[in-house]
């Protein structure tokens, strides 16, 4: 039996599928944003580098310049205000009831030195960022405040006594000791002690700026290198798919970037050198000549201690030939040796003051302290021979003011250095507010030129 087939339905006829864009035109819009969000995103990476490198080299020269920089010179001008508040003591007392006119100078001075380290105190207690600084400051004025008490009640007893130059009553002098001790075991120590917490923060700042600033700002290179790059790959690409010229927009942006790029480089530069300048050639060498002047003008208050204190005196005169050497190192075994070596003028010099005495003024400098340390021999020459009244006319005479020159001398290196930190740290901080005020600049004209140069050709696809 046959079986019929089943007649089939008919099929509708095949629709054709919608023409769409070429595969070539479809993808170019997708790959001029993928290239211009690169390009953004190197010049996101240009100016970040940017801020990160100027924030860091500010913080450097804040912190050196104006916060723990400064709280160091404070700390060392208290330092040298004690040691001259102790000096003076010292000078009147062996004045007795004569030297009225220099009496009332040495007063004087007493008087302004420990103004100078009230202030000093103020000042690092202003500065203070850390509660054991704070404390060493409360220490350092409780202290301060029983010293003075204890000198007030010398200097009645030194004018009771109406006695001749030279040592003064035992009185004065066991009052005197328990002052001068207290000043040289207690205070003294203490305000180093500040200035030495205060000197480790510049030079652990100073550590971390001078690695972190060279790598930003090579870091700056190469994300610069990187902007430029994808700026001229943007170009390229634009001007082979439209067959143009290079556009105006995109030019300018390149070069703005190169702008951009070689400023921050040449700031930051600047910021390297300037940190570098005020570290080394400015605060180190301030510091140095700080502690210099307090150590000497302590020295010259062992002077006047080697005549009022008989029992002490070979102490003192000890104490005066290590800060000497603290100062100015020359080999000797004794006092009267290294007086004939400062005499004989040894060019190699060590100590405090050996990398400072350069140049004229340091030579100014060296020369003046040979003078003084020659009239401190004459002057221990008149001592030990027992001529009391001539020794302490030499002492207030002649080996003050060769005292006094040489701390000129001193005060001159100083400045020159003050100088230089003042001018390196205002150059840095200069450099990086125009860096800053150019930025936003910068970065305002490349975004509005790399939208200027890229918009049309996507407009073009719709």
């Amino acid at each position: 039996m046959t079986t019929l087939a089943q007649p089939q339905a008919p099929q509708a006829p095949a629709v054709p599928a919608a023409a769409g864009p070429p595969p070539a035109r479809r993808s170019v819009p997708g790959r001029i944003r993928v290239i211009t969000g690169v390009t953004v995103a190197s010049l996101v990476l240009l100016f970040g580098a940017l801020a990160v490198g100027s924030m860091t080299a500010r913080d450097g020269l804040q912190v050196i310049g104006r916060d723990a920089g400064p709280q160091v010179v404070a700390t060392a001008d208290l330092y040298l205000a004690l040691s001259d508040m102790d000096a003076q003591v010292a000078n009147v007392l062996v004045m007795g009831d004569q030297y009225a006119p220099q009496r009332a100078q040495a007063l004087d001075r007493y008087e302004a030195a420990r103004s100078r380290a009230n202030e000093a105190l103020m000042q690092a207690l202003s500065l203070a960022d850390t509660k054991a600084e704070q404390e060493t400051v409360h220490s350092v004025l409780d202290r301060l405040g029983r010293y003075e008490r204890l000198t007030g009640q010398a200097l009645l007893l030194d004018e009771r006594s109406k006695h001749a130059p030279g040592p003064p009553p035992q009185d004065v002098v066991l009052t005197y000791r328990e002052a001068t001790k207290l000043m040289r075991v207690e205070l003294l120590p203490q305000a180093y002690n500040l200035t030495l917490e205060s000197g480790t923060i510049v030079r652990a700042t100073y550590d971390d700026k001078a690695v972190m600033v060279p790598l930003l700002r090579a870091a700056v290179v190469v994300a610069g290198l990187l902007a430029l790059g994808c700026l001229l790959w943007l170009q390229v690409f634009l001007a082979r798919r439209f067959r143009r010229v290079f556009g105006p927009a995109l030019l300018v942006a390149t070069v703005t970037t190169a702008v951009a790029l070689v400023v921050g480089m040449n700031v930051l530069a600047q910021d390297q050198d300037a940190l570098r300048t005020a570290k080394s050639a400015g605060f180190d060498s301030v510091l140095t000549l700080a502690k210099a002047r307090s150590i000497s003008n302590s020295m010259q208050g062992d002077q006047s201690r080697y005549l009022l204190d008989k029992e002490w005196a070979d102490t003192y005169e000890h104490t005066f030939l290590d800060k000497a050497m603290s100062v100015v190192f020359l080999k000797a075994g004794n006092l009267r040796t290294y007086h004939d070596q400062v005499a004989k003028g040894d060019d190699d010099v060590l100590g405090l003051l050996g990398p400072e005495l350069v140049g004229a003024q340091g030579d100014q400098a060296m020369e003046a302290y040979r003078s003084f340390q020659a009239a401190d021999g004459k002057f221990r020459e008149l001592v030990a021979s027992g001529r009391t009244n001539e020794a302490v006319a030499e002492r207030l005479g002649p080996v003050a003011q060769a005292f006094d020159a040489y701390d000129r001398a001193l005060v001159s290196l100083s400045a020159g250095h003050q100088a230089v930190f003042t001018r390196a740290i205002q150059t840095g901080e200069g450099s990086l507010d125009n860096l800053w005020r150019l930025l936003p600049f910068a970065i305002g004209a490349i975004g509005l030129l790399l939208i200027a140069g890229v918009w049309p050709r996507l407009k073009e696809y719709r």
